[in-house]
């Protein structure tokens, strides 16, 4: 404006409108001239496809091009919500090239290397108009935008089912040292099939469906392919037949009924796989973390998928019926002995009752676990020693997918989003080929294990993959595996102290993890030295067929794949690699920067999670109503302030990730005078905020997530998990490093909630320093000052040993969460009575009607919890509820009557 007024006497917009009217009289000898072509669209958050509506929503995924010539003009980031209060328009994005074709064509380039995903955009609508050839000549006019024709490929979601998430066969790997994962279809074995049936790659993306599916309309003809669990699939009201390719025409509502009969869950694939962006390696959605799939969550009614356009597939293709699996209500599940069992945790009879025994599938199991009922073990020990008061306590070490975990005296199955680090003792692990039936697995249904050797379980896996390399020339056999004796010494392999200077072993942990364990049942952050020297040294000098390297407290796991690696050989190679190392351990430094976290003591998010548990869990439990009391008495101090000195004193020694999943650092003190034993809680908490602090055992951990815990809660902190930012602090989602000593200072609950506001965007800097941890120089402290710090062991053991005396005194040492036992029992009610029965095995978490009430059809009668998910009961049609033959709490079974309507015209 300023130089044209300067120039010309005129301000900018009079100088532009009288130029372009072709008034240039005024500019004297100054003749402006144009050179090239530059094109711009404007990419706004609406939807082409339904007549441009608006499309407010969530971003999870926006990447530009890094195009030379290129400007982006925009707002939005990765994680962003797009409001529906604001103008819709999120970027420009404008090029400059020498001709008119050059610069559409740049235009198309820049569209390709963007990505915007999460809500819909008319992105893919200005590619599509930037390849019409009325535009590309020029001759675009607004009549003609009302004329093109446009059609992405995709689905609409018409509604999302119970729980309906972005899956895929591949799965999450290399993320299991820092607490993510794998995620993927719980039953790989039939999504694989399926992928295969249309051509798909497997990595390719589909859908995963439990208690009851999805509908949806497809834009353009769609080739897919479904099975599982058994239900009704119809498109446009036809059946369409499970492991079978189907040809489905454009336009058509496609619908997936509730799960009626055997299996628990249902995979859809479409050819070409489902288009969503990669989070860590893999689309699979991981609903706990929020990431993954689409938006990190479950699908709702509304979604858009989008699919590929150019996929093709066989059409009425089936797989081979040797090849399909076969569900049932009575699983043997082939498991490898191992890694712990007896007589080091268990008893013998343990284990034999263990393989003996015929268990149940609790109803509250889930993608993260499959909960077991059965018989309780009698233990081979009193207690966890240092790791904990339940004899099922270890120090933490990685968990094997598959791992059979027992969390106290329950068993739990790990599932596909199971935790990747944990301190339960797990007696046996599912043999790869059998983890498929682990999907399929139904509340009430019963299993069995057989113990089978090694070599049969990789024979077994590689008969699978055999049979989905050949499935269109011939069906393979399913290796048939026979129940191998019980050994009575779990350890393959082991390393003499003489030798190595710290016992190794090498435990068994299924048929793809390798455990290998150093020195005595203990705290010492010596053998945590030993397993990363170990990880390290692995690092460095790859071995092909060896995936993830994840150490526990005192261990080291190895993931390898056996079809590619023999254990054996394995073993061999780690030997080789400890002889080298056990002269080198006590001149070992590591990277150990300091890195200081505020803390609110005492936060508000955990006095309200010890209140839920006192309400709903467990009633005057030792450590309530304050966690920080308790720990006060059962480590002998004098007073709350002498435990939180303690706590604000403490350098906290990182000697794991993941510990509760997403980076969450389980640490200890480097100084042992510092170091605060407590109890777990028993059972667990139901609910914990994401970034509680906690201490269980001899350990520190922040929660990287909210869920179930059971650690004494001291305070809160900022996050451990980044999930869309890149910061300072952040360089990977994950904050911490194996080694980081954390340091807290004390901030205010009102300060840290701003605090975690500002901190993912790099609002709020931490002070970190850099220096180094010496195995040497922490040796020779602790020779320095070995009689205070035995001092303050003997006063916390006392402690603790009065505190456990008291609870055995009071009977709350044995103390057994009662379980509701379903009632079956059917009353007898009038014949105009609509009986409203329950879709699946569980328990009754709410009531939201009252016997007498006037309902309306669609209103929800109750909430039902069933396999960690909660699933609303309706009213199929309007009445008076005349019949609730539950109550709050009430274990059901699947098709039990849950509510009585009164039916038709009666009165």
């Amino acid at each position: 404006h300023g130089v044209t007024e300067q120039v010309f006497g005129i301000d900018l917009v009079e100088w532009m409108l009288r130029v372009g009217a072709g008034d240039t009289g005024f500019l004297g000898d100054f003749k402006p001239e144009g050179h090239g072509h530059a094109v711009q669209v404007r990419v706004y958050a609406e939807d082409p496809y339904k007549d441009f509506a608006p499309a407010p929503g969530f971003l999870s995924c926006v990447e530009w091009p890094n195009h030379e010539g290129v400007r982006i003009d925009h707002w939005i980031r990765s994680g962003i919500e797009v409001s529906p209060f604001f103008d819709p328009m999120l970027a420009k994005l404008i090029v400059h090239r020498a001709s008119r074709n050059e610069a559409l064509t740049a235009l198309q380039n820049a569209l390709d290397g963007t990505t915007l995903y999460g809500t819909q955009t008319n992105l893919a609508y200005l590619h599509g108009l930037l390849s019409d050839e009325v535009v590309r000549q020029g001759l675009i006019t607004t009549r003609y935008l009302n004329e093109a024709k446009w059609c992405p490929a995709r689905i609409d979601i018409i509604a999302g089912g119970t729980q309906t998430t972005i899956q895929d066969a591949t799965a999450r790997r290399g993320y299991w040292s820092v607490g993510v994962p794998p995620s993927g279809a719980f039953d790989q074995w039939t999504f694989r099939l399926l992928n295969r049936l249309l051509d798909n790659p497997d990595d390719a993306a589909g859908l995963e469906m439990a208690v009851s599916g999805a509908s949806f309309r497809v834009s353009r003809d769609v080739t897919l392919a479904w099975g599982g669990a058994e239900t009704l699939v119809k498109a446009e009201g036809e059946l369409l037949k499970p492991f079978m390719s189907h040809r489905i025409a454009a336009g058509s509502l496609v619908e997936i009924g509730a799960i009626k009969g055997l299996g628990a869950r249902v995979y859809l694939a479409i050819a070409g796989g489902i288009v969503c962006p990669e989070y860590l390696g893999s689309k699979s959605t991981f609903t706990l973390g929020q990431f993954g799939g689409h938006n990190g969550r479950v699908l709702r009614a509304g979604d858009v998928l989008e699919l590929n356009p150019a996929a093709t597939a066989p059409i009425n293709a089936c797989v081979p019926v040797e090849l399909v699996p076969q569900c049932t209500t009575n699983w043997t599940l082939r498991v490898i002995y191992g890694p712990h069992g007896a007589p080091d945790f268990f008893t013998d009879e343990d284990i034999a009752t263990f393989f003996a025994h015929e268990w149940e599938v609790h109803y509250n199991s889930s993608r993260t676990g499959i909960r077991l009922i059965g018989p309780k073990p009698k233990w081979a020990r009193t207690d966890g020693g240092e790791a904990g008061l339940h004899p099922s306590n270890i120090h933490d070490n990685a968990y094997a997918f598959g791992a059979i975990d027992f969390t106290g005296d329950m068993p739990v199955i790990l599932g596909p989003d199971g935790p990747s680090l944990g301190g339960f003792v797990c007696p046996a692990t599912v043999i790869t080929a059998d983890l498929w039936k682990l999907g399929q697995l139904s509340p009430g249904d019963k299993i069995r294990f057989s113990p089978v050797a090694y070599a049969d379980a990789v024979a077994a896996e590689r008969a699978q993959l055999d049979s989905l390399k050949g499935m269109n020339l011939v069906a393979a056999c399913v290796y048939e595996t026979s129940p191998v004796p019980i050994p009575s010494d779990l350890v393959v392999h082991r390393g003499s102290k003489v030798q190595f200077g710290d016992e190794i072993v090498f435990r068994p942990a299924g048929d793809h993890f390798l455990l290998i364990e150093y020195g005595d049942l203990e705290l010492d952050i010596r053998l945590r030295f030993r397993a990363h020297a170990l990880m390290r040294a692995l690092q460095e000098a790859p071995l092909a067929g060896v995936l993830e390297l994840t150490p526990g407290i005192r261990s080291l796991q190895i993931h390898f794949d056996s079809q590619l690696i023999d254990r054996d050989a394995l073993i061999e190679h780690v030997i080789e690699a400890e002889r080298v190392l056990a002269s080198k351990l006590d001149r070992l430094e590591v990277p150990s920067r300091i890195v200081r976290l505020p803390l609110s003591w005492d936060d508000e998010a955990c006095q309200q999670a010890i209140a839920k548990y006192d309400q709903s869990v467990r009633k005057n439990a030792p450590w309530c109503p304050s966690n920080l009391e308790f720990i006060r008495r059962i480590n002998g101090l004098d007073s709350i302030d002498a435990v939180k000195d303690i706590v604000f004193e403490a350098s906290y020694l990182v000697l794991g990730l993941g510990d509760v999943y997403l980076g969450a650092p389980v640490a200890t003190p480097v100084d042992p005078r510092h170091r605060l034993v407590t109890t777990k809680y028993n059972p667990a908490r139901t609910w914990t905020a994401e970034n509680s602090v906690g201490i269980g055992g001899s350990y520190l951990c922040v929660y990287g997530m909210e869920g179930p815990g059971g650690y004494q809660f001291v305070g809160r902190t900022l996050q451990m998990w980044n999930r869309y930012q890149k910061t300072v602090e952040f360089e990977q989602p994950w904050l911490l490093r194996f080694f980081d000593q954390i340091q807290f200072y004390e901030v205010s609950h009102e300060e840290l909630a701003q605090i975690r506001r500002d901190f993912p965007n790099g609002d709020y800097p931490l002070k970190i320093e850099q220096t180094t941890f010496s195995l040497g120089d922490y040796e020779r402290f602790l020779e320095a000052n070995s009689d205070s710090i035995d001092q303050f062991s003997s006063l916390r053991k006392s402690a603790f040993e009065t505190e456990l005396a008291e609870w055995h005194a009071n009977g709350q040492f044995h103390y057994e969460a009662k379980e509701v036992e379903a009632v079956v029992e059917e009353q007898e009610w009038p014949e105009y009575a609509v009986k409203i029965d329950s879709p699946v095995a569980g328990s009754v978490w709410e009531l939201s009607v009252n016997e007498g009430d006037q309902v309306e059809a669609g209103q929800t009668l109750m909430i039902l919890e069933s396999m960690k998910m909660e699933i609303p009961l309706v009213a199929a049609q309007a009445g008076q509820v005349i019949g609730l033959p539950v109550d709050c709490g009430a274990r059901i079974q699947a098709g039990q009557t849950l509510c009585v309507l009164s039916g038709g015209d009666h009165e």
